[in-house]
């Protein structure tokens, strides 16, 4: 798994206290394929899609990944 989606799994875990495994798979929710592609290519993007009630923006250049309450 790439270690940004990793983050975005640990970070929503932490706050539903539970262990990432407990929480579906991201699969489900977003094309995550599609999520690796554009963090490994050289572009600077946003990308923004809700998990399990949480908003979660992923912005590169630099990297940052943010879980908020869904809204």
């Amino acid at each position: 798994m790439h270690r940004t989606l990793a983050t975005v799994l640990a970070r929503v875990a932490a706050r539903e206290g539970c262990r990432g495994t407990a929480l579906p798979p991201l699969y489900e929710h977003v094309d995550t394929d599609a999520l690796v592609s554009l963090l490994e290519s050289d572009a600077e993007v946003t990308i923004r899609f809700e998990y399990e009630g949480y908003r979660v923006v992923i912005e590169t250049g630099p990297l940052e990944v943010v879980v908020d309450e869904g809204g």
